[in-house]
């Protein structure tokens, strides 16, 4: 198990029944890195993944 699977699974055990729209995450991982900016590049990349999702490449 990696270490951020305990966010995930933390993340799923507490909020996994909810619908959010993607315009709500997109202002949460906005306002993440804007309180954490050392993690903007993973930010922009996971974003970039879940923007391309139905895509075979994700480079850029």
């Amino acid at each position: 198990m990696y270490f951020t699977d305990r966010g995930i699974e933390e993340l799923e055990k507490r909020r996994g029944e909810e619908e959010i729209s993607v315009a709500l995450l997109a202002d949460k991982l906005r306002a993440f890195v804007d309180a954490n900016p050392d993690f903007e590049t993973a930010i922009e990349r996971f974003a970039t993944y879940l923007a391309r999702d139905d895509e075979d490449d994700f480079e850029d």
